[in-house]
């Protein structure tokens, strides 16, 4: 029962901003530490922003300085804000939902293309 959708994802130009959602239920929100990965063709899905449920954040060095990963747990939800979009940051988007014991959640995906 527990499902992760993803939304926001489109075509931005270089330079850029877009901020993408991710819907939880069926899961009690507060308790899972939230991540968005992002992963393009024939490459590895790598993680790129996380947050605990207290709102510990940490991100890797490819976005930091210009993706801000927030929850809103009164709303079920986890944001990503990406600005300063490069060409290099097009990919899949996947949310993520995990707990210190299995399983962990993924949500479908959304495209973000950067391109002029």
């Amino acid at each position: 029962q527990v499902q992760l959708v993803e939304s926001g994802g489109g075509l931005v130009q270089p330079g850029g901003s877009l901020r993408l959602s991710c819907a939880v239920s069926g899961a009690i929100f507060s308790a899972y530490s939230m991540a968005w990965y992002r992963q393009s063709p024939g490459k590895q899905r790598d993680l790129i922003a996380g947050i605990t449920g207290g709102g510990t954040t940490n991100y890797a060095d490819s976005v930091k300085g210009r993706f801000t990963i927030s929850r809103d747990n009164a709303k079920n939800t986890v944001y990503l804000q990406m600005n300063a979009l490069k060409p290099e940051d097009t990919a899949v988007y996947y949310c993520n939902a995990w707990r210190t014991l299995p399983p962990t959640y993924w949500g479908q995906g959304t495209q973000v293309t950067v391109s002029s």
